[in-house]
């Protein structure tokens, strides 16, 4: 059984690991908090953009666009597919960066010659190993998801479709599916269906007319760029909000874990203690015994 020392110094690297833990959390509620408002002061562009592209398919719903599957034909484009994967740059995040490599391994399983474009460290270290290539690594943007990286990734993705290279284009992010909960999923990113941006059925067709300049095409192509790169945004942000909600979840578990350890250690020591305080009082009394008999000899 360890003696009282021992235990003292583990109790002591419990309360030190107990202040990194809680620093951790403290720090990953604040990123959470900042990353929050700042995705609710974009919202609002993204949303306005969204109703307009809306508003063009209302006038002219046969537009034809690159950015869209043709009119009627959802069928999947035969090609090189890009993947944009966010990952975190660390680790201590629970499940976070797993469950996203596993989406991104899916679709490679379905389409081995996808191009991937990696957002973290963790991802990137993860390809790398494996010996799978990586088209584009974005160094940095995970743990500062702005609007400028956003467009930064959105311009090369949208290069390499506006050029054939990429006939389709994916995002493995992970969405906040509630307060405290979130998933990791697969979207296709480009190009969109029409039903996405299509007016809620029954509503009726815009009878005004419209006057597009240069033409109708031209000013959707226009738009879209600009919509890409808010939902690339929307993608980092949420992915950032659900990893330091899955780092304030372990490192709340981890606190609990070392209360509990600490209770342990503390009972423990105690026990040691009173243990060594009874073979003391024990030894006093065999030895002032030992005496008593010694001294009645000699009488």
């Amino acid at each position: 059984m360890a003696g009282t020392k021992e235990i003292k110094t583990h109790i002591a690297s419990v309360q030190e690991t107990k202040k990194i833990t809680s620093a951790m959390y403290l720090i990953a509620s604040t990123k959470l908090r900042r990353a929050r408002q700042e995705l609710d002061n974009t919202r609002p562009y993204f949303e306005a953009l969204r109703g307009e592209i809306k508003r063009i398919f209302r006038t002219a719903n046969d537009v034809d666009s690159r950015y869209f599957f043709p009119v009627g034909d959802d069928t999947p484009l035969a090609g090189t597919y890009g993947c944009l994967v966010i990952t975190a740059d660390k680790g201590l995040a629970g499940a976070y960066n797993q469950n996203a490599i596993r989406e991104a391994m899916k679709l490679l399983e379905q389409h081995p010659d996808t191009k991937l474009f990696v957002v973290g460290e963790y991802g990137r270290r993860f390809f790398i190993q494996r010996g799978i290539p990586i088209e584009h690594s974005f160094l940095y943007t995970a743990q500062n998801p702005t609007m400028a990286r956003a467009r930064e990734i959105s311009a090369l993705l949208l290069d390499g479709y506006d050029q054939g290279a990429l006939r389709q284009i994916f995002v493995v992010y992970t969405d906040m599916a509630g307060a405290m909960s979130f998933q990791a999923r697969s979207t296709r990113l480009l190009p969109f269906h029409r039903t996405y941006f299509a007016p809620p059925a029954g509503e009726r067709a815009v009878t005004e007319p419209f006057e597009f300049l240069p033409s109708v095409t031209a000013v959707l192509d226009s738009m879209m760029g600009s919509y890409v790169s808010g939902f690339i945004y929307s993608a980092l942000i949420d992915s950032f909000c659900c990893e330091q909600n899955a780092r304030m979840s372990a490192m709340d578990s981890a606190n609990q874990n070392a209360e509990g350890l600490l209770g342990e250690l503390s009972l423990q020591y105690n026990r040691v203690r009173q243990a060594g305080i009874t073979q003391e009082i024990t030894e006093v009394s065999a030895g002032a015994m030992a005496q008593r008999q010694k001294r009645r000899k000699e009488r």
